[in-house]
Protein backbone atom coordinates (compact mmCIF):
# COMPACT_ATOMS: atom_id res chain seq x y z
CA UNK A 1 0.00 0.00 0.00
CA UNK A 2 1.47 3.44 -0.94
CA UNK A 3 2.39 6.09 1.75
CA UNK A 4 -0.71 7.96 0.77
CA UNK A 5 -3.49 5.36 0.57
CA UNK A 6 -1.71 3.83 4.08
CA UNK A 7 -2.24 7.74 5.84
CA UNK A 8 -5.75 7.63 4.49
CA UNK A 9 -6.74 3.73 5.46
CA UNK A 10 -10.06 2.85 8.25
CA UNK A 11 -8.90 1.97 11.68
CA UNK A 12 -9.93 -2.09 10.11
CA UNK A 13 -7.52 -1.69 6.87
CA UNK A 14 -5.06 -0.21 9.51
CA UNK A 15 -5.71 -3.38 11.83
CA UNK A 16 -5.75 -5.77 9.04
CA UNK A 17 -2.33 -4.66 8.12
CA UNK A 18 -0.52 -4.78 11.43
CA UNK A 19 -1.84 -8.35 12.13
CA UNK A 20 -0.63 -9.65 8.51
CA UNK A 21 2.66 -7.71 9.24
CA UNK A 22 2.46 -6.29 6.17
CA UNK A 23 2.88 -2.82 8.05
CA UNK A 24 4.77 -2.15 11.62
CA UNK A 25 3.10 0.32 14.24
CA UNK A 26 6.71 2.20 13.73
CA UNK A 27 7.10 2.52 10.01
CA UNK A 28 3.18 4.07 10.42
CA UNK A 29 4.25 5.97 13.37
CA UNK A 30 6.81 7.05 11.76
CA UNK A 31 4.49 8.35 8.11
CA UNK A 32 2.49 10.31 10.31
CA UNK A 33 4.87 11.81 11.93
CA UNK A 34 6.96 13.10 9.16
CA UNK A 35 3.28 14.06 7.49
CA UNK A 36 2.15 16.24 10.98
CA UNK A 37 5.40 17.59 10.92
CA UNK A 38 5.39 18.37 7.07
CA UNK A 39 1.28 19.63 6.49
CA UNK A 40 0.25 20.66 10.46
CA UNK A 41 1.85 23.89 9.73
CA UNK A 42 -0.04 24.88 6.58
CA UNK A 43 -3.62 24.44 8.75
CA UNK A 44 -2.76 25.22 11.95
CA UNK A 45 -3.76 21.87 13.43
CA UNK A 46 -0.71 21.15 15.57
CA UNK A 47 0.51 21.82 18.61
CA UNK A 48 2.70 20.00 20.23
CA UNK A 49 4.45 16.75 17.90
CA UNK A 50 5.14 13.28 20.30
CA UNK A 51 7.72 10.94 18.65
CA UNK A 52 9.36 10.16 22.21
CA UNK A 53 5.95 8.06 23.31
CA UNK A 54 4.64 7.68 19.77
CA UNK A 55 7.77 5.55 19.02
CA UNK A 56 8.45 4.11 22.31
CA UNK A 57 4.33 3.03 21.99
CA UNK A 58 4.35 1.73 18.86
CA UNK A 59 7.39 -0.53 19.41
CA UNK A 60 5.20 -1.57 22.38
CA UNK A 61 2.65 -2.62 20.35
CA UNK A 62 5.16 -4.15 17.37
CA UNK A 63 6.22 -6.75 20.02
CA UNK A 64 2.79 -7.34 21.03
CA UNK A 65 1.96 -8.16 17.95
CA UNK A 66 4.49 -9.95 16.94
CA UNK A 67 4.06 -12.21 20.53
CA UNK A 68 0.00 -12.53 19.03
CA UNK A 69 -1.07 -10.65 21.77
CA UNK A 70 -4.09 -8.85 20.75
CA UNK A 71 -5.00 -5.51 22.67
CA UNK A 72 -8.13 -4.66 20.34
CA UNK A 73 -8.85 -2.89 17.04
CA UNK A 74 -6.78 0.39 17.96
CA UNK A 75 -3.69 -1.78 19.37
CA UNK A 76 -0.65 -0.01 16.93
CA UNK A 77 -2.80 2.85 15.64
CA UNK A 78 -2.24 6.41 15.95
CA UNK A 79 -4.38 9.28 17.07
CA UNK A 80 -4.24 12.76 17.94
CA UNK A 81 -6.13 14.54 20.90
CA UNK A 82 -7.52 18.08 21.15
CA UNK A 83 -5.38 20.26 23.62
CA UNK A 84 -7.08 20.44 26.11
CA UNK A 85 -6.53 16.86 27.25
CA UNK A 86 -3.78 15.99 29.47
CA UNK A 87 -1.04 13.95 27.92
CA UNK A 88 2.12 13.03 30.38
CA UNK A 89 5.77 15.11 29.50
CA UNK A 90 3.80 17.28 27.14
CA UNK A 91 2.30 20.76 27.67
CA UNK A 92 -1.47 21.13 27.67
CA UNK A 93 -2.42 24.39 26.57
CA UNK A 94 -6.02 24.96 26.27
CA UNK A 95 -5.32 26.84 23.12
CA UNK A 96 -4.26 29.80 24.81
CA UNK A 97 -1.29 32.32 25.47
CA UNK A 98 -1.58 31.86 29.12
CA UNK A 99 -1.40 28.39 29.30
CA UNK A 100 0.92 27.85 26.53
CA UNK A 101 3.45 26.18 28.57
CA UNK A 102 1.49 24.57 31.36
CA UNK A 103 2.03 20.93 31.89
CA UNK A 104 -0.16 18.47 33.74
CA UNK A 105 0.97 15.24 35.72
CA UNK A 106 -0.93 12.68 34.50
CA UNK A 107 -3.13 11.31 31.18
CA UNK A 108 -6.35 12.18 31.12
CA UNK A 109 -8.16 9.28 31.70
CA UNK A 110 -9.38 9.13 27.68
CA UNK A 111 -5.26 9.53 27.06
CA UNK A 112 -5.04 6.43 29.17
CA UNK A 113 -7.70 4.47 28.28
CA UNK A 114 -6.54 4.59 24.43
CA UNK A 115 -2.80 4.07 25.87
CA UNK A 116 -4.36 0.55 27.43
CA UNK A 117 -6.10 -0.30 24.02
CA UNK A 118 -2.78 -0.14 22.39
CA UNK A 119 -3.42 3.43 20.39
CA UNK A 120 0.15 5.42 19.81
CA UNK A 121 -0.22 9.16 20.55
CA UNK A 122 1.43 10.92 18.25
CA UNK A 123 -0.30 14.75 18.85
CA UNK A 124 -1.82 17.31 20.50
CA UNK A 125 -4.00 19.00 18.11
CA UNK A 126 -4.79 22.83 18.54
CA UNK A 127 -8.20 24.26 19.34
CA UNK A 128 -9.96 27.36 19.45
CA UNK A 129 -8.70 29.26 22.75
CA UNK A 130 -10.29 27.75 25.90
CA UNK A 131 -12.53 26.08 23.88
CA UNK A 132 -14.75 29.16 22.77
CA UNK A 133 -15.22 30.02 26.31
CA UNK A 134 -14.89 33.89 25.91
CA UNK A 135 -17.35 33.61 22.90
CA UNK A 136 -14.70 33.94 19.77
CA UNK A 137 -16.72 35.11 16.87
CA UNK A 138 -14.18 34.81 14.17
CA UNK A 139 -11.42 31.69 13.56
CA UNK A 140 -8.61 33.61 14.42
CA UNK A 141 -8.88 32.49 18.55
CA UNK A 142 -5.68 30.60 18.99
CA UNK A 143 -2.23 31.21 19.87
CA UNK A 144 -1.44 28.25 16.62
CA UNK A 145 -3.73 30.77 14.38
CA UNK A 146 -6.69 30.15 12.46
CA UNK A 147 -7.86 26.65 11.55
CA UNK A 148 -7.99 25.79 8.27
CA UNK A 149 -10.40 23.05 6.15
CA UNK A 150 -7.82 20.96 4.31
CA UNK A 151 -10.32 21.26 1.50
CA UNK A 152 -9.86 24.85 1.17
CA UNK A 153 -7.08 26.82 2.84
CA UNK A 154 -9.02 30.33 2.87
CA UNK A 155 -11.60 28.26 5.05
CA UNK A 156 -12.41 27.83 8.78
CA UNK A 157 -11.56 24.60 10.28
CA UNK A 158 -14.25 24.62 12.57
CA UNK A 159 -14.39 25.11 16.21
CA UNK A 160 -13.67 24.29 18.86
CA UNK A 161 -11.98 20.95 17.92
CA UNK A 162 -10.49 22.77 14.94
CA UNK A 163 -7.03 20.41 14.41
CA UNK A 164 -8.73 17.62 14.98
CA UNK A 165 -11.02 18.02 12.10
CA UNK A 166 -8.25 19.29 9.51
CA UNK A 167 -5.76 16.87 10.98
CA UNK A 168 -8.20 13.72 10.41
CA UNK A 169 -8.93 15.37 7.10
CA UNK A 170 -5.75 15.62 6.24
CA UNK A 171 -4.43 12.51 6.76
CA UNK A 172 -2.28 13.00 9.61
CA UNK A 173 -4.00 10.90 12.50
CA UNK A 174 -6.81 8.17 11.36
CA UNK A 175 -8.60 8.95 14.12
CA UNK A 176 -8.75 12.04 16.89
CA UNK A 177 -10.40 12.87 20.19
CA UNK A 178 -12.18 15.98 20.17
CA UNK A 179 -14.85 17.93 22.55
CA UNK A 180 -17.95 19.33 22.64
CA UNK A 181 -19.83 21.57 24.59
CA UNK A 182 -22.18 23.14 21.77
CA UNK A 183 -21.02 21.87 18.53
CA UNK A 184 -17.25 21.69 18.52
CA UNK A 185 -17.06 18.14 17.47
CA UNK A 186 -20.32 18.11 14.92
CA UNK A 187 -19.11 21.41 13.45
CA UNK A 188 -15.39 20.79 12.56
CA UNK A 189 -16.42 17.65 11.51
CA UNK A 190 -19.22 18.79 9.00
CA UNK A 191 -16.09 21.64 7.88
CA UNK A 192 -13.57 19.39 7.51
CA UNK A 193 -15.79 16.60 5.73
CA UNK A 194 -14.85 13.72 8.51
CA UNK A 195 -17.09 11.99 10.61
CA UNK A 196 -17.54 13.05 14.10
CA UNK A 197 -19.41 11.79 17.01
CA UNK A 198 -20.54 13.16 20.15
CA UNK A 199 -21.45 10.81 22.93
CA UNK A 200 -24.62 11.07 25.70
CA UNK A 201 -23.25 13.30 28.33
CA UNK A 202 -21.40 11.61 30.82
CA UNK A 203 -20.34 8.34 28.62
CA UNK A 204 -17.28 9.50 28.39
CA UNK A 205 -14.81 10.57 31.92
CA UNK A 206 -13.92 14.16 31.29
CA UNK A 207 -10.82 13.89 33.95
CA UNK A 208 -7.70 15.49 32.79
CA UNK A 209 -9.65 17.62 30.10
CA UNK A 210 -9.95 21.34 30.44
CA UNK A 211 -13.18 22.21 31.86
CA UNK A 212 -15.64 24.53 29.85
CA UNK A 213 -19.11 23.55 31.35
CA UNK A 214 -18.88 20.65 33.93
CA UNK A 215 -22.57 19.82 33.20
CA UNK A 216 -22.76 19.95 29.03
CA UNK A 217 -18.53 19.25 28.57
CA UNK A 218 -18.40 15.39 26.19
CA UNK A 219 -15.33 14.08 24.81
CA UNK A 220 -15.54 11.72 21.67
CA UNK A 221 -14.37 10.97 18.51
CA UNK A 222 -13.19 12.19 15.61
CA UNK A 223 -12.67 9.51 12.23
CA UNK A 224 -12.84 8.89 8.97
CA UNK A 225 -16.17 7.22 9.23
CA UNK A 226 -18.81 5.82 11.75
CA UNK A 227 -17.42 2.27 12.02
CA UNK A 228 -14.45 3.74 12.97
CA UNK A 229 -15.97 6.24 15.65
CA UNK A 230 -17.64 2.88 16.64
CA UNK A 231 -14.30 1.17 17.67
CA UNK A 232 -12.60 4.31 19.37
CA UNK A 233 -15.79 4.89 21.57
CA UNK A 234 -16.02 1.42 22.76
CA UNK A 235 -12.24 2.04 23.96
CA UNK A 236 -13.07 5.28 26.03
CA UNK A 237 -16.31 5.04 27.61
CA UNK A 238 -17.15 4.14 30.72
CA UNK A 239 -18.07 4.86 34.24
CA UNK A 240 -14.58 6.50 35.70
CA UNK A 241 -13.94 7.24 39.47
CA UNK A 242 -12.31 10.34 39.19
CA UNK A 243 -15.02 11.75 37.50
CA UNK A 244 -17.98 11.80 39.54
CA UNK A 245 -20.58 12.54 36.01
CA UNK A 246 -19.34 9.62 34.32
CA UNK A 247 -21.68 6.63 33.64
CA UNK A 248 -21.44 2.73 35.08
CA UNK A 249 -21.95 1.75 31.01
CA UNK A 250 -19.69 1.42 28.26
CA UNK A 251 -20.49 1.06 24.59
CA UNK A 252 -20.03 -1.79 21.84
CA UNK A 253 -19.65 -0.95 18.18
CA UNK A 254 -22.87 -2.36 16.81
CA UNK A 255 -22.03 -5.91 14.50
CA UNK A 256 -22.11 -5.38 10.64
CA UNK A 257 -25.61 -5.95 10.02
CA UNK A 258 -27.98 -8.49 7.82
CA UNK A 259 -27.55 -8.69 4.32
CA UNK A 260 -31.51 -9.34 3.92
CA UNK A 261 -34.49 -8.35 6.05
CA UNK A 262 -32.51 -5.94 8.40
CA UNK A 263 -34.86 -3.97 11.03
CA UNK A 264 -35.71 -0.46 8.90
CA UNK A 265 -35.37 2.36 10.66
CA UNK A 266 -37.80 5.63 11.56
CA UNK A 267 -36.11 9.09 11.17
CA UNK A 268 -37.72 12.13 11.62
CA UNK A 269 -37.21 15.48 9.42
CA UNK A 270 -37.88 18.81 11.39
CA UNK A 271 -40.46 21.61 10.10
CA UNK A 272 -38.33 23.86 8.05
CA UNK A 273 -35.42 22.88 8.26
CA UNK A 274 -34.19 23.60 4.98
CA UNK A 275 -35.68 26.88 4.89
CA UNK A 276 -33.14 29.39 3.73
CA UNK A 277 -30.10 27.77 4.19
CA UNK A 278 -27.42 27.80 1.62
CA UNK A 279 -28.37 26.27 -1.82
CA UNK A 280 -25.89 23.21 -1.82
CA UNK A 281 -26.64 22.76 1.80
CA UNK A 282 -30.29 21.99 1.09
CA UNK A 283 -29.75 20.14 -2.07
CA UNK A 284 -27.51 17.54 -0.09
CA UNK A 285 -29.50 16.77 2.52
CA UNK A 286 -32.28 16.24 0.02
CA UNK A 287 -30.16 13.58 -1.88
CA UNK A 288 -28.81 12.20 1.81
CA UNK A 289 -32.37 11.38 2.89
CA UNK A 290 -33.45 9.83 -1.07
CA UNK A 291 -30.24 7.38 0.17
CA UNK A 292 -31.69 7.07 3.97
CA UNK A 293 -34.88 6.10 2.30
CA UNK A 294 -33.60 2.96 1.38
CA UNK A 295 -33.21 1.95 4.81
CA UNK A 296 -36.05 3.92 6.97
CA UNK A 297 -39.16 5.32 7.41
CA UNK A 298 -38.42 9.04 6.90
CA UNK A 299 -41.21 11.49 8.72
CA UNK A 300 -41.28 14.98 7.62
CA UNK A 301 -42.23 17.74 9.14
CA UNK A 302 -41.90 16.64 12.76
CA UNK A 303 -42.56 19.59 15.32
CA UNK A 304 -39.28 20.57 17.71
CA UNK A 305 -40.12 21.30 21.40
CA UNK A 306 -40.76 25.99 21.51
CA UNK A 307 -38.11 25.82 24.75
CA UNK A 308 -35.65 28.62 25.10
CA UNK A 309 -32.81 26.07 24.60
CA UNK A 310 -30.10 29.05 23.44
CA UNK A 311 -30.78 31.29 26.65
CA UNK A 312 -30.98 28.51 28.77
CA UNK A 313 -27.46 27.19 27.24
CA UNK A 314 -26.05 30.18 27.14
CA UNK A 315 -26.44 30.80 30.79
CA UNK A 316 -25.05 27.72 31.90
CA UNK A 317 -22.28 27.80 29.75
CA UNK A 318 -21.26 31.30 30.61
CA UNK A 319 -21.75 31.39 34.24
CA UNK A 320 -19.61 27.84 34.42
CA UNK A 321 -16.98 29.03 31.79
CA UNK A 322 -16.33 32.38 33.99
CA UNK A 323 -16.38 30.15 37.22
CA UNK A 324 -13.74 27.79 34.92
CA UNK A 325 -11.41 30.33 34.09
CA UNK A 326 -11.39 32.29 37.34
CA UNK A 327 -7.89 32.29 37.51
CA UNK A 328 -7.26 34.50 34.11
CA UNK A 329 -10.05 36.72 35.52
CA UNK A 330 -8.37 37.24 39.15
CA UNK A 331 -4.95 37.51 37.89
CA UNK A 332 -6.13 39.97 34.98
CA UNK A 333 -4.78 37.98 32.50
CA UNK A 334 -7.55 37.79 30.05
CA UNK A 335 -5.99 40.11 27.89
CA UNK A 336 -3.08 37.55 26.57
CA UNK A 337 -5.89 36.00 24.70
CA UNK A 338 -5.35 36.04 21.08
CA UNK A 339 -8.91 37.12 19.69
CA UNK A 340 -9.88 40.73 20.73
CA UNK A 341 -13.45 39.50 21.75
CA UNK A 342 -12.07 36.84 23.80
CA UNK A 343 -10.09 39.51 26.13
CA UNK A 344 -13.83 40.66 27.19
CA UNK A 345 -15.88 38.49 26.10
CA UNK A 346 -16.25 36.44 29.54
CA UNK A 347 -17.32 39.60 31.70
CA UNK A 348 -20.80 39.86 30.92
CA UNK A 349 -21.12 36.31 32.86
CA UNK A 350 -19.97 38.02 35.97
CA UNK A 351 -23.93 39.79 35.66
CA UNK A 352 -25.57 36.35 35.75
CA UNK A 353 -26.80 35.83 39.52
CA UNK A 354 -27.08 32.13 41.14
CA UNK A 355 -30.83 32.40 40.87
CA UNK A 356 -30.80 32.58 37.16
CA UNK A 357 -28.19 29.85 36.98
CA UNK A 358 -30.36 27.80 39.32
CA UNK A 359 -33.10 28.50 37.15
CA UNK A 360 -31.37 27.06 33.74
CA UNK A 361 -30.46 24.38 35.60
CA UNK A 362 -34.30 23.69 36.54
CA UNK A 363 -35.39 24.86 33.19
CA UNK A 364 -32.70 22.43 31.50
CA UNK A 365 -34.37 19.33 33.15
CA UNK A 366 -38.23 19.91 31.89
CA UNK A 367 -36.51 20.44 28.44
CA UNK A 368 -34.75 17.04 28.48
CA UNK A 369 -38.29 15.15 29.40
CA UNK A 370 -39.65 17.21 26.23
CA UNK A 371 -36.47 16.36 24.07
CA UNK A 372 -37.05 12.87 24.99
CA UNK A 373 -40.69 12.83 24.37
CA UNK A 374 -39.43 14.61 20.80
CA UNK A 375 -36.75 11.52 20.20
CA UNK A 376 -38.69 8.48 21.11
CA UNK A 377 -41.14 7.63 17.87
CA UNK A 378 -37.80 7.63 16.10
CA UNK A 379 -34.61 5.82 16.00
CA UNK A 380 -33.19 9.27 15.36
CA UNK A 381 -33.88 12.98 13.64
CA UNK A 382 -31.96 14.17 10.16
CA UNK A 383 -31.04 18.01 9.66
CA UNK A 384 -27.68 19.06 7.93
CA UNK A 385 -25.00 19.63 10.31
CA UNK A 386 -24.64 23.58 9.62
CA UNK A 387 -26.51 25.79 7.37
CA UNK A 388 -23.67 27.09 5.37
CA UNK A 389 -20.23 25.63 4.63
CA UNK A 390 -17.24 26.65 6.37
CA UNK A 391 -16.45 30.39 7.09
CA UNK A 392 -14.03 32.25 4.94
CA UNK A 393 -10.93 33.18 7.09
CA UNK A 394 -11.45 37.30 6.70
CA UNK A 395 -15.40 37.37 7.76
CA UNK A 396 -16.44 37.49 11.39
CA UNK A 397 -18.70 34.67 11.26
CA UNK A 398 -21.73 36.88 11.47
CA UNK A 399 -20.65 38.46 8.35
CA UNK A 400 -19.63 35.22 6.25
CA UNK A 401 -23.22 34.56 4.66
CA UNK A 402 -25.48 37.52 5.86
CA UNK A 403 -28.42 36.03 3.50
CA UNK A 404 -28.05 32.80 5.30
CA UNK A 405 -30.57 32.94 7.82
CA UNK A 406 -33.25 30.30 7.63
CA UNK A 407 -33.19 26.54 8.28
CA UNK A 408 -32.90 24.17 11.39
CA UNK A 409 -30.17 22.97 13.34
CA UNK A 410 -30.52 20.91 16.48
CA UNK A 411 -26.66 20.97 17.77
CA UNK A 412 -27.60 23.77 20.70
CA UNK A 413 -30.38 22.28 21.60
CA UNK A 414 -29.58 18.84 21.72
CA UNK A 415 -25.88 19.90 23.56
CA UNK A 416 -28.23 21.34 26.60
CA UNK A 417 -30.05 18.58 26.74
CA UNK A 418 -26.92 16.02 26.21
CA UNK A 419 -28.40 13.28 23.98
CA UNK A 420 -26.03 11.90 21.39
CA UNK A 421 -25.43 12.89 18.05
CA UNK A 422 -23.11 11.91 14.46
CA UNK A 423 -22.36 14.18 11.35
CA UNK A 424 -21.50 12.38 8.45
CA UNK A 425 -20.18 14.05 5.92
CA UNK A 426 -22.82 13.87 2.50
CA UNK A 427 -21.28 16.31 -0.11
CA UNK A 428 -19.72 19.37 -1.44
CA UNK A 429 -20.98 22.77 -2.30
CA UNK A 430 -19.60 26.66 -2.60
CA UNK A 431 -15.42 27.24 -3.11
CA UNK A 432 -15.41 23.33 -2.72
CA UNK A 433 -15.95 22.86 0.58
CA UNK A 434 -17.71 19.76 2.30
CA UNK A 435 -20.97 19.57 3.93
CA UNK A 436 -22.77 17.54 6.33
CA UNK A 437 -25.38 15.02 7.90
CA UNK A 438 -26.80 14.99 11.19
CA UNK A 439 -28.17 12.76 13.50
CA UNK A 440 -29.72 12.85 16.63
CA UNK A 441 -31.25 10.33 19.00
CA UNK A 442 -32.12 9.35 22.56
CA UNK A 443 -29.70 9.42 25.63
CA UNK A 444 -27.24 6.30 25.35
CA UNK A 445 -28.33 5.37 21.69
CA UNK A 446 -24.80 5.83 20.12
CA UNK A 447 -25.03 2.56 18.32
CA UNK A 448 -28.37 3.60 16.72
CA UNK A 449 -26.61 6.16 15.41
CA UNK A 450 -23.28 4.25 14.45
CA UNK A 451 -25.91 2.02 12.29
CA UNK A 452 -27.50 4.29 10.35
CA UNK A 453 -24.68 6.28 9.70
CA UNK A 454 -22.65 3.01 8.67
CA UNK A 455 -25.75 2.28 6.51
CA UNK A 456 -25.68 5.37 4.54
CA UNK A 457 -21.68 5.30 4.39
CA UNK A 458 -22.51 1.72 2.78
CA UNK A 459 -23.97 3.66 0.46
CA UNK A 460 -22.10 6.55 -0.80
CA UNK A 461 -18.76 7.22 -0.99
CA UNK A 462 -18.41 10.86 0.55
CA UNK A 463 -16.51 9.93 3.71
CA UNK A 464 -13.85 8.39 1.48
CA UNK A 465 -13.08 11.25 -0.26
CA UNK A 466 -9.64 13.22 0.24
CA UNK A 467 -8.39 16.85 -0.32
CA UNK A 468 -5.26 17.55 -2.08
CA UNK A 469 -2.45 17.55 0.84
CA UNK A 470 0.52 17.87 -1.28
Amino acid sequence: MMADELAYASIPELGRLLRARRVTSTALTELLLERLERFGPRYNCVVTVTPERALAEAATADRELRAGRMRGPLHGIPYGVKDLLAAKGYPTTWGAEPYRYQTLDDDATVVARLGAAGAVLVAKLAMVELAGGMGYSQANASFTGPGKTPWNVDYWSGGSSSGPGAAVAAGLVPFAIGSETSGSILTPAAYCGVTGLRPTYGLVSRHGAMALSWTMDKLGPMARSAEDCALVLAAIAGRDPQDSSSIGRGFRAPPPEPRRGGRRFRIGVPKGVIDSVQGEVAENFTAALDVLRGIAEIVPDVELPDLPFGVVGGTIIAAEGMSAFDDLLEGNRLKALTAPEDRTGGYGALAISARDYLRALRVRRLMGRAYDELLKPFDAIATPTRTTVASPLDKAFRDAYPDVRGGVSMIGSSNVVGVPAISVPNGFGLAGLPTGLSLVARAFDEAKLVRIARAYQGRTDWHTRRPEVA
